[in-house]
Parts: C-alpha cells; sequence; structure tokens
C-alpha cells in the first residue's frame, strides 16, 4: 500500500510540475476578471493558485530548508550563507505566504 501512495504522489507532483505553467499562463489571459477591478486575478488563476502553488509552494520551502542545513558547512566557508538563505528559503516562502491568492506576478 505505502509503494502504490508513493507512487501516486510523485505521479502527481511531476503532473503538477507540467501543468503549472501551462494553466497560470492561460489563466492570466481570461477576459472574465473578478468584479471591479481590472487588475485583480481570474477565478481560474486563484484556483491553480490553490490547488497547485500553494502545496508545491510549501514544498519547495522545506525542501530549501533541508536543502540549506545540507549546504550549510559550504555556505559558510564560501562567506555567502545569506545569499543561500534568502535563494532557497526567503524566496520560495514569500511566494507561497505573501502574495496574494491568484498573483503570480
Amino acid at each position: 500500500m505505502r509503494r502504490i501512495t508513493r507512487h501516486v504522489v510523485v505521479f502527481c507532483l511531476a503532473a503538477a510540475l507540467v501543468i503549472l505553467p501551462m494553466v497560470s499562463c492561460y489563466a492570466g489571459t481570461s477576459d472574465m476578471k473578478a468584479a471591479g477591478n481590472e487588475n485583480s486575478p481570474t477565478t481560474g488563476a486563484m484556483a491553480v493558485d490553490l490547488v497547485l502553488a500553494r502545496p508545491l509552494g510549501i514544498a519547495s520551502t522545506a525542501l530549501g530548508c533541508v536543502g540549506f542545513i545540507a549546504s550549510l558547512p559550504f555556505s559558510l566557508l564560501g562567506g555567502n550563507t545569506k545569499v543561500v538563505w534568502d535563494t532557497v528559503v526567503v524566496k520560495p516562502a514569500a511566494f507561497t505566504f505573501k502574495r496574494g491568492l491568484g498573483e503570480f506576478d
């Protein structure tokens, strides 16, 4: 049972990585904007963000933390710890938690 679950999770993540760029680009071109504001995201963009982008953002933030810890000895020796932290942890966290729903810009 664990093997099947692992295969399903890997397939879903791979499909999300392939589908996300195509759907998010399409969702941004829709003429149906939310009520009132021309710059507000579309319903499709919000749905894609909620279902695919946010979970992938959380996963990339977690993997970034693990990668940062793994690379910490090397970044300390190289003197670029702040740059590595910003790149692999802060940017994915900001993408996931600081922007509005459906705003990919």
